[in-house]
C-alpha cells in the first residue's frame, strides 16, 4: 500500500510537470482541454491507479417486449389548467401554447372559457388543458391508450400520422392559430451565406452544409414538430420525385455524416447558439419572437405551416364534441386572436406551405428513415456508468435500474454499449460489445444485479468507461463514442473533476448525465452539469416522474 502511495504521487507531480512545462493544454469557453493525443496520454496513465474488476454479467432469461414497452403515466404531463364543468374536455395541446408565459395561450384562454360557465343543453362546459408535445401526444395515443377529447398539435402532420395510425379524427378547424417553423440564421453566418446562396432555402441550406460553409442543427423528428418538419423538407429537397426514396435515403445518409448530431431539445440548440457553436439551426417563429437573447439571428420560414389544428375523434360523447366546438369557436374570437397575436402567434401569415410529397405514412416512414440514417452510418460506442455508492440507497438506484431497463429497448441494434458500475471502487458489469438480443440480456441481467456498496468514485468510473470506449474504437474505427453517467452527483473519492475535464474535452467525447436526488445550484447539480457542457450534451433530472420518457427520447435521438 506504501509503495502504492509512492508511485501515485510520482505520477501526479509527472502529471502536474507536463502540464506546467509546455503542454498544449488550452481554453475551451471556460474549460481546461487537453490535446487528443494528450488527453489519451493522460487518461492511460491515470487507468493504471485505479482499481478495477470485471464481473459476470448475468443473462436476463425474463426480459420481454411487454416490460420494456413502458410510458410514463401520463400525468408527468401536466394539466395547466383544470376544468371544473357537468361537461368537461381535456385537450393535448402542443407546448408553445401550453407552457409557462409567454408560451400560455391556451391557458389564458381556457381560464377565459371556464369564468364564463357557457352552457349546452343547461350543462356548464369547461376544459381541461395538457402540457404534451405533438410527437407525445402521438405515442400516447397509440402505445399508451390515452384518449383525449381534442388535440391540438403544431401542424397538420400529426393529425395525418394519428389517422394512419388507426385513429379516426374529427377536424374543427385547419388553424388555430398562425406559425411557422423555419431555419435561424447568426446575423454574420447569414450576410456571408447570402453573398454565395443567394437566398434561404431547405435544398440551399443542405448545399451549403455538404459544401462546409454551414454547420446546420435540427431536432427530434419523432418529438418537435419542427424537427419532422424540416426532416420532410430535407427529404423532398434530396429527391423532389420521391423522397422516401432509396436516392433521398442515400443523401440523408450523407448529410447525417458531417451534420451535428440532432438536438435533444430546443433548448439545447439554443445553448449551443448562445456559445455560438451553432451558427444555423431550425426553430418556431413563435419561440424565436419570445427568446430575446437570439436578437442577433435572422429567422427564414421553411416548409409547412404550423397552424395548430384541432381534432377530436369519434370515440368521443356528441356531448363532449359539441363542448369541443363550442370551444374553438371561443378560441377564434376577435378577443382570443388579439391576444395570439401579443404571444407571437400569426407573424407570418401570408406563408404558404411548402410541398413535400408526404401523407400520414409518408411522415411515419420519414421518422423511421432518419432513425435508420441519423448517425450517418456509423455505430455509437456507448458506455452507462452507474453510481452505486450508499447515497443512491433506495429509491434512486430503483429508478436507475428501471428507466435503464424500460428504456433500452430504444437502443439500435447495431451499437455498441457496456455497463460500468462504481462506489469505493469501479467494477465492468458488463464489457462493451453489439447490442444484439443476447448482449441485451446481458445488459438488462446486469442493471437489474446492480447492489449498492460504499463512497462515490464518479471520475475514476468516467476514465475506465473512456478508456473501455477508446479500446473498443480500435476494432470498430468508424465509430462515434458517448457516454452516459447516471449519479446523484456527490463524488467524494478518487480523482475530482478539474483533473479528468481536460481529458474529456481532448477526446470530445459528449457525456449526458442522468442526475438522482439533484437540487438546482447544489455541488452535485452544478458538477453533472459542469461535466455534460464540457463537450455539449445535456443534464438530465431524474428526480422527475417522466425520467422514462427523458430517457426513451435521448436514446432515440443519440442510440
Amino acid at each position: 500500500m506504501k509503495s502504492k502511495r509512492i508511485i501515485s504521487a510520482i505520477l501526479s507531480l509527472t502529471l502536474f510537470a507536463s502540464i506546467v512545462s509546455g503542454c498544449t493544454e488550452y481554453e475551451d469557453g471556460d474549460e481546461k482541454v487537453y490535446s487528443h493525443d494528450e488527453a489519451i496520454t493522460e487518461l492511460e496513465a491515470f487507468n493504471k491507479e485505479i482499481d478495477v474488476d470485471t464481473l459476470d454479467a448475468p443473462i436476463d432469461i425474463y426480459s420481454d417486449d411487454s416490460e420494456n414497452h413502458t410510458l410514463a403515466d401520463i400525468n408527468t404531463y401536466p394539466l395547466k389548467t383544470e376544468g371544473k364543468g357537468d361537461i368537461n374536455i381535456e385537450i393535448a395541446a402542443a407546448t408553445e401554447m401550453s407552457s409557462d408565459a409567454p408560451d400560455d395561450w391556451m391557458n389564458v384562454v381556457a381560464s377565459r372559457f371556464n369564468k364564463e360557465e357557457k352552457k349546452i343543453d343547461g350543462k356548464t362546459v369547461s376544459v381541461s388543458v395538457r402540457k404534451i408535445t405533438s410527437g407525445e401526444t402521438l405515442t400516447y395515443m397509440t402505445e399508451g391508450n390515452y384518449k383525449p377529447d381534442v388535440y391540438v398539435p403544431s401542424s397538420d402532420a400529426w393529425g395525418q400520422m394519428l389517422s394512419a395510425k388507426g385513429v379516426t379524427t374529427v377536424k374543427l378547424t385547419d388553424k388555430l392559430l398562425g406559425n411557422t417553423a423555419g431555419i435561424l440564421m447568426e446575423k454574420k453566418t447569414y450576410d456571408t451565406y447570402k453573398e454565395k446562396y443567394k437566398e434561404v432555402t431547405v435544398d440551399k441550406v443542405l448545399d451549403a452544409a455538404l459544401a462546409g460553409d454551414l454547420t446546420f442543427a435540427y431536432t427530434n423528428p419523432y418529438t418537435s414538430a419542427t424537427g419532422l418538419n424540416i426532416l420532410s423538407a430535407m427529404l423532398y429537397a434530396f429527391d423532389n420525385k420521391n423522397p422516401l426514396s432509396d436516392n433521398a435515403q442515400k443523401k440523408l445518409l450523407d448529410y447525417q455524416k458531417q451534420s451535428p448530431p440532432v438536438a435533444y431539445t430546443t433548448g439545447v440548440l439554443r445553448t449551443q447558439a448562445s456559445k455560438g457553436i451553432i451558427k444555423a439551426m431550425v426553430m418556431e417563429e413563435q419561440a424565436y419572437h419570445n427568446t430575446p437573447e437570439l436578437k442577433d439571428y435572422v429567422y427564414t420560414p421553411a416548409g409547412i405551416r404550423h397552424d395548430h389544428p384541432v381534432y377530436t375523434f369519434e370515440y368521443v360523447s356528441k356531448e363532449k364534441q359539441e363542448a369541443a366546438k363550442l370551444f374553438t369557436e371561443y378560441c377564434l374570437s376577435d378577443e382570443s386572436r388579439k391576444l395570439a397575436d401579443e404571444k407571437g402567434f400569426n407573424l407570418h401569415d401570408d406563408y404558404k406551405s411548402q410541398e413535400n410529397g408526404l401523407d400520414g405514412n409518408g411522415y411515419l416512414s420519414a421518422q423511421k428513415i432518419w432513425k435508420q440514417n441519423k448517425d450517418g452510418g456509423q455505430p455509437i460506442i456507448a458506455v452507462f456508468v452507474a453510481d452505486i455508492s450508499g447515497s443512491m440507497a433506495g429509491k434512486a438506484i430503483n429508478n436507475l435500474k428501471d428507466s435503464l431497463i424500460s428504456t433500452s429497448q430504444y437502443i439500435g441494434s447495431d451499437n455498441y454499449i457496456g455497463l460500468v458500475s462504481y462506489a469505493d471502487d469501479v467494477h465492468i458489469n458488463l464489457p462493451i460489445d453489439k447490442f444484439d438480443g443476447t448482449h441485451r440480456a446481458k445488459f438488462t441481467g446486469a442493471v437489474k444485479a446492480l447492489d449498492i456498496e460504499g463512497s462515490t468514485a464518479t471520475y475514476n468510473a468516467v476514465l475506465v468507461a473512456l478508456k473501455m470506449m477508446l479500446d473498443k474504437q480500435k476494432e470498430v474505427p468508424n465509430a462515434k463514442m458517448m457516454l452516459f453517467v447516471l449519479s446523484d452527483g456527490e463524488q467524494n473519492r478518487g480523482y475530482n473533476l478539474d483533473r479528468v475535464a481536460p481529458i474529456v474535452g481532448g477526446l470530445k467525447v459528449p457525456v449526458y448525465s442522468i442526475g438522482y436526488n439533484l437540487n438546482n445550484g447544489s455541488r452535485a447539480n452544478n458538477e453533472l452539469q459542469r461535466l455534460s457542457n464540457i463537450n455539449e450534451a445535456a443534464l438530465i433530472n431524474a428526480n422527475s416522474d417522466d425520467i422514462i420518457n427523458q430517457l426513451r427520447n435521448l436514446f432515440n435521438v443519440q442510440l
